[in-house]
């Protein structure tokens, strides 16, 4: 068997964004009065933006401080200055190896998808220019249930009408790979700090994908299961 489709995430994958997450978040939790640092910000991968505002809350010990709704403004304001800093992105901002992959991946008439919890996905891939090299992007407000549970990654392989046994799945979340193989898709984890399952293919940086890397890997592990 060979993989018919690649479901990507996007920040750490196709473009790294952390260090907006990061200054958006900073910014508001000065205004706060609240403690945050990179170290923390970490602790934010492959999560929404309301669960994060949460955790920066319990790490300053103010679970409390605020209702849900007033949660969830401040979560939207942090968007706000997230989108602001989207839109300094530019094609130079795609880590390398994606390029070749998704031209390598479309002229061997692979499909592709983008399976992210971002709400400002399309906004960022019409920034860096890869707008147009996917088939399907899911959309995360459709989603009832995110990572680590499998829903976004098999709407997506839904979308494209692909098994999701035929998929590859990138992450470089723990969230994101045990969505992966909760939804029965081979997963290649991105430099992901391991906590829980381990992903089928572990590499250091998108720098060491290739269509011809992930075509191995998949089908060795087909053949080990069969």
């Amino acid at each position: 068997m060979k993989p018919k489709a690649i479901l990507f995430d996007l920040d750490g994958v196709l473009t790294d964004t952390a260090e907006l997450h990061y200054l958006a978040w900073k910014r508001l939790a000065d205004e706060l009065g609240l403690s945050f640092d990179r170290q923390q910000n970490e602790e934010l991968k492959g999560i929404s933006r309301t669960e994060s505002f949460e955790v920066i809350l319990r790490n300053n010990g103010q679970t409390d401080r605020y209702g849900k709704e007033e949660k969830e403004n401040m979560a939207n304001r942090k968007n706000g200055y997230y989108r602001e800093l989207v839109e300094t992105l530019t094609e130079k901002d795609v880590l390398p190896g994606i390029k070749p992959l998704l031209e390598e991946a479309r002229a061997n008439g692979i499909r592709m998808g983008v399976a992210s919890v971002s709400h400002n996905a399309v906004r960022v891939l019409e920034r860096i220019g890869l707008i147009d090299r996917f088939d399907v992007i899911a959309d995360p407000a459709k989603v009832k249930r995110l990572k680590p549970d499998p829903e976004i990654f098999l709407t997506c392989a839904d979308q494209l009408g692909i098994s999701p046994a035929e998929c590859i799945g990138i992450d470089d979340a723990q969230a994101g790979v045990e969505s992966i193989l909760s939804a029965g898709m081979y997963a290649v984890g991105i430099h992901v700090t391991v906590t829980g399952k381990a992903p089928d293919l572990m590499l250091a940086s998108t720098a060491d994908l290739s269509l011809s890397v992930l075509m191995k890997n998949f089908c060795q592990k087909k053949q080990t299961v069969v």
